[in-house]
């Protein structure tokens, strides 16, 4: 199944090395107040960044950036930027130490809110204090998906973009009419 990539950025305690990884294990946490989630499976950089700053910035993984995406997930050792490995354009971030992705179209600034230890894993949750959204990716004020280009991780090294998308309005209780939305019966 298609899972969203979570492009995290972060910087080492001392300030010296800006990492930046793909993590496939990423969804929204709640609403209010904003927080994201995802998962790092071992002990990597990006956690042991976190946990040392409780700072990092989730960029979106957009089509165009696919194979910079999946250079990012070498397993450069520690110290190594993959901004500058991979050739990685960063940007300053508005509330956060870690830079954003300069060409991601969104990228939500978090502070470390809390983690959770589960098995090999370590689940970040992340309160975002800050979203940059690139005005070409709006309509009407909101992100168009089309727009974004956003990647999906699959399994084994397989990768999804986005395709046909169908759109479909929720029915209120009060226009509920029973088995199909928006049937009526006879």
């Amino acid at each position: 199944m298609p899972r969203p990539i979570a492009w995290v950025s972060t910087t080492n305690r001392d300030g010296s090395c800006d990492n930046l990884a793909p993590h496939s294990f990423f969804t929204i946490s709640c609403v209010s107040p904003p927080v994201v989630q995802f998962t790092s499976v071992g002990r990597k950089d990006s956690l042991r960044n976190i946990e040392d700053t409780g700072a990092f910035v989730v960029n979106l993984a957009p089509e165009p950036l696919f194979e910079q995406i999946n250079a990012t997930a070498t397993d450069f050792p520690h110290g190594i930027s993959e901004f500058d490995a991979v050739g990685v354009a960063r940007e300053p971030s508005v509330r956060v130490k870690p830079p954003r992705v300069a060409a991601s179209p969104v990228a939500l600034e978090c502070e470390l809110h809390s983690t959770l230890r589960l098995g090999d894993s370590t689940v970040v949750f992340g309160r975002v204090v800050h979203a940059a959204v690139d005005r070409a990716v709006l309509t009407d004020g909101h992100p168009e998906v089309t727009a974004m280009r956003p990647l999906s991780r699959l399994g084994k090294d397989e990768w999804a973009t986005i395709g046909g998308l169908r759109e479909i309005a929720r029915v209120p209780y009060t226009e509920w009419q029973g088995g199909e939305a928006g049937s009526t019966t006879e």
